[in-house]
């Protein structure tokens, strides 16, 4: 699978080559005749179309295509000449355990779900975890996150406790959610994670609505020191939606402090994503509303970590959203409920060499940041963690049936109160029938 030849994204005559150019891009994203040779995003072009973007210069528009690798030696050349390393020792080594928290978290879902601890469904986030990494490790605690259904991953990201995410995943009243939310709905005022959300799009009204939020607080209200972003997670699934361009419309208008932050991991359940739009790069659908589109290679958490600072920056200092599309791809199926029977297994085995942690590993190695004793050190710690998180849910207690009818009614006197105050599910004969009420 190839977006790199696709021709419209060269300076080309109108006139001269519009129809040769149409039938080549059909030929190209006929999904029958794919290049399976390369990654999606083989040449891992970090391009951005908007002419009023303030992101640096290699990043702008121009008449050549700058690649992520030509970023990295900009970047190389402008600091100091002792070190060109793109991380340190300690910031590796947070993005290291934040990947391996992400990794084996999941994997222990996975089995916990198995052992029938877990109901419903739930959709790991195994393979993807250089977005997540890469974007909310950069974030204040002030910042806001809104996911979807994949969010277990987000909210460790974020800084929940992985005891209050695995016991919200266990149903118990220590979770999160205090056990109402479940695997896809996370959610956590104290660390501005606005939830994880169910269906497709959803979240995407709501991240604007928390942006806007951030600007009036900053504009109206004269809160100067409110400069928070709000990162908005959502698939490329999510893109063929009309709250994705009602809302790149609306933060684009208003100048919102907003990453529209496309996990393009080419499938939506079972549909590839070529066969799904008529224009499969996400990202050139941000210049059409006036902010800078970029696409990054979601593998790399350096490469996505390069990308969102500049984005996260230019956020804060009142300049706009950004739409970035991280090419990333899920190592297992849709959830825990899909065979994963639909996609070719040398596709999978494919990504799967190009697993982000090993990456990172490998890059921290080569340039001797760390060691193999350190690294083992961090795993060993994230273990300890996660077998932690499950004794602690699996002790934790249940809700109180007290909870069923608790921020669902706005109205105290509604529905869910009974004239005596309390709530009319403590009543002993509430379950044997509301048809009456």
């Amino acid at each position: 699978m190839s977006f790199s030849t696709i021709k419209i994204i060269q300076p080309v005559s109108v006139t001269s080559t519009k129809t040769t150019a149409r039938s080549q891009e059909k030929s190209l994203l006929d999904p029958l005749k794919l290049n399976n040779n390369s990654f999606l995003g083989s040449t891992y072009k970090l391009r951005s179309i908007s002419s009023k973007s303030n992101f640096p210069s290699f990043i702008r528009r121009s008449s050549s295509i700058s690649a992520v690798s030509d970023v990295v030696k900009e970047k190389k050349i402008k600091s100091n000449a002792i070190s060109n390393l793109l991380i340190t020792k300690e910031e590796g080594l947070v993005l290291y355990e934040d990947m391996v928290l992400g990794r084996a978290f999941e994997d222990m879902c996975a089995q916990m779900y198995y052992r029938g601890k877990m109901f419903g469904f739930v959709h790991l986030y195994n393979g993807q975890e250089a977005v997540s990494t890469g974007f909310i490790k950069l974030l204040k605690k002030e910042d806001s996150v809104v996911s979807t259904y994949r969010d277990h991953v987000h909210a460790l990201s974020k800084g929940v406790p992985a005891r209050e995410v695995m016991s919200e995943l266990f149903g118990k009243a220590t979770g999160c959610c205090r056990g109402q939310g479940g695997s896809m709905h996370m959610f956590s005022k104290e660390h501005n994670l606005i939830g994880g959300f169910a269906f497709i799009g959803e979240g995407i009204p709501v991240a604007t609505g928390a942006a806007f939020t951030s600007r009036y607080k900053r504009e109206v209200l004269k809160q100067a020191d409110c400069d928070y972003v709000t990162c908005a997670f959502f698939g490329d699934g999510t893109c063929n939606n009309g709250q994705f361009f009602e809302c790149l419309n609306m933060a684009a208008l208003w100048k919102l402090p907003i990453i529209f932050v496309v996990e393009n991991n080419l499938w939506a359940i079972g549909m590839s994503h070529l066969r799904s739009t008529s224009d499969p790069e996400i990202w050139k659908k941000g210049p059409a509303f006036g902010m800078p589109g970029i696409h990054v290679d979601g593998m790399d958490v350096l490469k996505v970590r390069e990308v969102a600072k500049e984005a996260v920056d230019r956020a804060r200092r009142g300049e706009g959203p950004t739409l970035i599309e991280c090419e990333t791809y899920r190592l297992r199926g849709h959830s825990l409920a899909d065979p994963d029977e639909l996609r070719d297994p040398e596709e999978k085995a494919k990504y799967g060499a190009r697993d982000p942690i090993k990456a990172l590993k490998k890059y921290m190695f080569e340039n001797n940041l760390v060691t193999e004793v350190e690294l083992k050190a961090v795993e060993k710690k994230i273990d300890e963690l996660i077998e932690d998180a499950v004794e602690f849910a699996e002790a934790s207690p249940h809700p109180e049936r007290s909870q069923l009818l608790e921020n669902v009614f706005a109205d105290p006197k509604g529905f869910g109160i009974g004239p005596d105050g309390k709530y009319r599910c403590e009543d002993p004969k509430f379950t044997q029938g509301t048809a009456h009420v």
